[in-house]
């Protein structure tokens, strides 16, 4: 049995997505040594029998922790908040998990590989939302002069899942973990803090967002340890990509200019790419052009 899987979940509508996923994951000879595994959360079953050829394993995803009807509304793929973080659950006898979202896809096997050794000793291998090429990571509101109100996704998240006071502004002011992709050992600790801390949010806010905001809350009010990793490995701001004609990659905006692990379209900035695989985007290159990309992984 192999030693290492990767795991994603979709429906019926992210399919096309997640075969692009899988597809750009068994680009990479090194992928032979890695399982892949499918959650499914309403895929046709066309679309399973097409998956099957491709993957290790496919299983249905419920709802680990129970959700009220008013708050799924149909919705089956809000799924992938509740049951990532039971991946050991669905999918046993593995030593390493790594989660990547559907909408994402591996353009260096070297993120892998680094989300692998980061997740070793019982640590939470994962990327934020904060980087040099980002911009913004946080919002003030200017009150009275030099006075301003501080907003946060992690401080909003938090309070509006029913967590209190101290531990939004604990968590406030940490760059965020996005939990679109990310590796856990089996044994690691996080599982059961992370399910703990999913419920209470379940249970006072919105299905989408709570499995991010119960992880920060892990990482920063639990104290349980982290590897923080570039933001390459989980690259969501698809407009600061750059081309590096010399090694025809995407690459990040900045020296060293390194080459980007994982394109995520994450995001309502994304809505274009993600609905449609043709969408053309203007990308610069690095030295200085603008050319015309479809960004989608179409090898």
């Amino acid at each position: 049995m192999k030693k290492n899987v990767i795991i994603s979940l979709a429906d019926s509508k992210y399919y096309e997505l997640l075969d692009e996923l899988v597809n750009s994951i068994k680009q990479f000879k090194e992928s032979e040594n890695t399982a892949i595994c499918i959650l499914d959360a309403g895929l046709a079953d066309e679309q399973k029998e097409k998956l099957s050829l491709k993957v290790d394993e496919i299983k249905s995803a419920d709802w680990d922790i129970e959700v009220p009807d008013f708050k799924v509304k149909g919705r089956e793929w809000l799924k992938s908040q509740v049951s990532r973080a039971f991946l050991p659950k669905y999918f046993p006898g593995y030593e390493k998990y790594l989660w990547i979202d559907a909408d994402a896809w591996v353009n260096s096997w070297d993120a892998i590989e680094l989300y692998f050794k980061g997740c070793e000793n019982n640590k939470l291998s994962i990327a934020t939302s904060a980087d040099r090429a980002y911009g913004r990571v946080l919002r003030a509101e200017w009150v009275f002069g030099s006075f301003a109100k501080i907003k946060s996704q992690n401080y909003k998240h938090a309070k509006s899942s029913g967590f209190s006071e101290k531990i939004a502004r604990t968590v406030a002011l940490k760059p965020h973990l996005n939990i679109g992709v990310f590796a856990l050992e089996a044994n690691a600790n996080h599982w059961e803090v992370w399910q703990k801390n999913l419920r209470i949010a379940l249970k006072s806010g919105k299905i989408w967002g709570s499995e991010q905001i119960a992880m920060n809350i892990t990482i920063y009010n639990d104290e349980l340890p982290v590897e923080i990793l570039p933001a390459y490995c989980n690259w969501t701001l698809i407009e600061a990509l750059r081309f590096d004609k010399s090694t025809s990659t995407l690459v990040e905006p900045y020296l060293p200019n390194h080459q980007i692990g994982i394109v995520h379209f994450a995001g309502k900035n994304n809505d274009q790419i993600r609905n449609n695989k043709n969408f053309i985007s203007k990308v610069k290159t690095l030295d200085g052009d603008l050319i015309d990309l479809k960004l989608r992984f179409n090898k």
